[in-house]
């Protein structure tokens, strides 16, 4: 599990929000992240892949997928870095990369691999209050003189 610390370049505070713990909602979680990090994150369509993948996890192996579950997303950003955090409900197992042999075509288990493979940094924990836990990911990217406010 890697260290989790927050930038001290991030803008502001993070954007969160709760989503009922349904299939349905896991397409509302992608928008949420893409409206946060904006459509000139070069990094975009990685971030809604994996905010997907964790979102599906959640509601498919953890309580938030149980009648009256939720899962929450929460977004950091700051130049050249974004971090998604997803918190659920928990479950008795604890979230792992699979590494499955990429010739298996089976339909399922592969979401944390693409976690692993897309994320520059990647991490699960239970959550502070106890009450299940959180996956995150962390991106990275050349934020450049244009996207430096200071610049």
């Amino acid at each position: 599990m890697e260290e989790r610390p927050i930038p001290p370049d991030v803008l502001g505070p993070p954007a969160r929000r709760r989503f009922p713990g349904l299939a349905n909602q896991i397409q509302y979680a992608r928008r949420f992240v893409e409206r946060v990090l904006g459509a000139g994150s070069p990094e975009l369509t990685t971030a809604t892949l994996l905010t997907s993948e964790l979102a599906t996890n959640a509601v498919t192996h953890s309580s938030s997928g149980s009648p009256g579950g939720k899962f929450e997303v929460t977004v950091y950003t700051a130049p050249g870095w974004a971090r998604v955090e997803v918190r659920d409900l928990g479950s008795p197992e604890q979230p792992r990369a699979q590494h499955r042999d990429p010739y298996d075509v089976s339909e399922h288990g592969r979401g944390l691999d693409l976690v692993e493979a897309l994320a520059a940094k990647w991490g699960t924990e239970p959550r502070a209050d106890g009450l299940g836990r959180m996956v995150w990911f962390e991106l990275a990217w050349d934020a450049g003189p244009a996207a430096d406010p200071a610049g």
